[in-house]
């Protein structure tokens, strides 16, 4: 038997004692050999097989995988060391067969063989001194940019088919996008089980709606429309057209709540600007990102398209790779979408970023709401794909007028509304268990499986879980938010205190994100707008359906921007012409410089005083007492020259006595006498 470098230092005599105190254990993949916070009282010889290392997941679409041990590695000496708590879980990622060495077997080997065992500690320091090491390498790595072939090798083909996509003709882009749509909508279903079978999140009916959606509808959007060269955009008055233009390589993160729905919508609208893309998914949605990658690969073929414009990365992903692609010279865009740790990672990576943030939806019920239709709206929403839309409700906030009726209209429309008694024992057991956030274990599952869970009953099927609460602070799980068909109700004076705890809800999470109003005040609606810090305003709406067009005009999309709320760059609901160079061609405008020199070289501050009033325009054309602008527009002319054409502008007779003059004598010499003037001030005379 084999041992690994340090352990090999050892004399085959001291290796053959050490070798009878170890156990063989195997673990099939998924298997974990510890996790985080368990006791440190073991280590382990990987002899064959690769073992993932990975942070617990407190957010469900951050990357925890830390990196990756080999067979002929030593593995979790450290804990065993310093006797603290394992700092990362430790899982099978293949067939894992190991040695174990704990510290019974190990004290007693201290007491047989003193000298095998110093030798064992002797080794095990070492390898922890390695292990060092080689963290402070990564952490160099990732100070100092560092490379890695897998990663350069992939931007580099993007890259080359990126330059070779951007010669498509808009014709031909369009037909791929649509064999792309028409080809993951007929396979909605199929990829919607598989998405359910390896995330064990979520509803295979709902999820194959929701492709449906990022597939057809997005392509609704997109078909047809400019991706590059000259768009609608400027208007003759500016004299500036706007042409578009490739970002190039983009590189997008794909969450485990909407795989498929997520990535093919980011490859429709980044191919429809022309750009390359490099889809990250993540591990768990893994195999159903792989079934998704041979559809779209077999589209590209078809079409002719560049097979490396659509790329996935497969091998190994961890957070220090994913990292190394949103920092890479050769990415030019970053699309987040995920947990807040992967999002923020995004926006420091160094390259330009569109990022979304989580969600927590507060939902006002104002006195004169239709409680009904907001009751069936809430089920509706907060139930589909079981309650994993970012989007969707996570909070009622009901003035207390009307609470009585909005429950009854919840429980006659299939919600469970806990007791106070069942609220506290939720929260003490399964759902939250003490913590400051609701169990990951009740994410995305249905609202009857979290009910059986909590030991809730009721005669009817459960749609939804619906917790009284009372408190917005921050260590209670039910502010904040919940990706499951579970909502807080909270119940206020009034609606000036239902405004105060939807800021303070969002401010706990999805600050930026979406906020819900129920009622049929349009001032108060209006207030609602402007007070509440929330990139989508629903008003009577569900807000799954809400956000991505279904039920509103907003546009169909699955990348949702929280604006500087939520610290992110945008508000949008992201589309394809956020993937876009806008560039813009201004023609020379004469008579804009005709203003520019009015206001610096004739009468600078009553050019002030006129743009100011709004007469910004330039004065092109006057008759009788009209006077015209180069926009256009028309005039009542009461000023009239200061006073001089009480005649009109153009008065024909005026024109033809000029006009006759001119041709004479525009201007007297003044030394001479002129017959003009002397007729003119004799008139003057007659009159005064």
């Amino acid at each position: 038997m084999t041992f690994p470098e340090p352990l090999d230092s050892l004399s085959s005599d001291d290796l053959a004692v050490l070798q009878q105190c170890l156990s063989e254990e195997r673990f099939d993949p998924g298997e974990c050999l510890f996790r985080a916070g368990e006791p440190g009282d073991s280590f382990y010889i990987i002899d064959a097989g690769t073992v993932r290392v990975q942070l617990d997941r407190e957010e469900l679409d951050s990357e925890g995988t830390l990196g990756f041990v080999d067979a002929g590695s030593i593995l979790g000496e450290l804990a065993m060391l310093d006797h603290r708590p394992r700092s990362a879980s430790a899982i099978a990622d293949s067939p894992v067969h190991t040695r174990r060495l704990d510290q019974a077997a190990l004290e007693r080997l201290s007491q047989e063989h003193p000298g095998v065992a110093l030798a064992v500690y002797q080794a095990l320091g070492r390898n922890a001194a390695s292990t060092v090491r080689s963290s402070n390498e990564r952490l160099a790595a990732a100070v100092f940019r560092y490379k890695d072939p897998d990663v350069d090798a992939m931007v580099a083909r993007a890259r080359i088919a990126q330059a070779t996509f951007a010669t498509w003709s808009e014709k031909q882009v369009d037909a791929l996008l649509l064999a792309l749509a028409r080809r993951v909508a007929t396979e909605a279903r199929t990829l919607a089980e598989a998405t359910v079978e390896c995330t064990r999140i979520g509803n295979v009916d709902d999820k194959t709606g929701k492709i449906g959606v990022a597939s057809l509808a997005v392509l609704k959007t997109l078909f047809g429309e400019p991706g590059s060269g000259w768009l609608d955009g400027g208007g003759p008055d500016t004299g500036v057209r706007e042409i578009a233009s490739p970002v190039g390589v983009v590189f997008g993160l794909v969450p485990v709540t909407s795989p498929v729905a997520t990535g093919i919508f980011k490859i429709l609208i980044a191919l429809k600007g022309r750009n390359a893309i490099i889809l990250s998914p993540n591990r768990i949605a893994q195999p159903v990102c792989a079934a998704l990658a041979r559809s779209v690969d077999d589209v590209l073929q078809a079409e002719g398209a560049p097979a490396d414009v659509v790329q996935w990365v497969t091998k190994r992903n961890s957070r220090r790779k994913t990292q190394l692609f949103m920092s890479h010279a050769g990415v030019d865009l970053v699309l987040a979408t995920g947990g807040r740790a992967m999002v923020e990672a995004a926006y420091s990576s160094g390259n330009p970023a569109l990022g979304v943030g989580p969600g927590n939806a507060p939902v006002l019920v104002a006195d004169d709401a239709d409680v009904d239709t907001c009751a069936d709206n809430v089920i509706r929403s907060k139930s589909f794909d079981n309650g994993l839309i970012c989007g969707a409700e996570n909070n009622l906030v009901v003035v207390a007028a009307r609470r009585e009726e909005l429950v009854a209209a919840l429980e006659r429309h299939g919600a469970a509304v806990l007791s106070a008694e069942e609220t506290a024992k939720a929260l003490a057991g399964p759902l939250a268990n003490g913590r400051t956030r609701m169990s990951s274990d009740l994410i995305g599952r249905s609202a009857a499986d979290i009910a059986a869970r909590l030991g809730i009953r009721r005669e009817r099927t459960i749609r939804l879980v619906v917790a009284p609460s009372e408190s917005c602070a921050p260590d209670n799980p039910l502010a904040h938010e919940k990706m499951a068909p579970l909502v807080s109700l909270f119940t206020v004076p009034d609606i000036d205190a239902g405004l105060a705890l939807c800021k303070q809800l969002m401010q706990l999470d999805g600050t930026g994100h979406t906020a819900v109003l129920y009622t049929r005040d349009e001032a108060l609606a209006e207030r609602f707008g402007n007070e509440v810090a929330a990139s989508r305003m629903l008003l009577n709406t569900p807000a799954t359906h809400g956000i991505v067009g279904a039920t509103t005009g907003l546009l169909p999309s699955f990348t949702l921007g929280c604006g500087t709320f939520g610290g992110n760059s945008l508000t949008d609901n992201v589309g394809y012409r956020h993937l876009l160079n806008v560039k813009r061609l201004a023609r020379h405008d004469p008579e804009r410089e005709a203003v520019f020199d009015y206001m610096n070289y004739v009468n600078p501050s009553a050019a002030l005083t006129s743009q100011v009033l709004g007469f910004d325009s330039l004065e092109v054309e006057a008759e009788g007492c009209i006077v015209r602008d180069n926009r256009g527009r028309e005039f009542l002319d009461c000023l009239a020259g200061v006073g001089v054409m009480n005649v009109g502008h153009r008065h024909p007779r005026v024109v033809a006595a000029v006009r006759e003059q001119l041709e004479r004598m525009p201007m007297s010499s003044r030394l001479l006498f002129n017959a003009r003037a002397a007729e003119l001030a004799r008139r003057l005379a007659d009159l005064a």
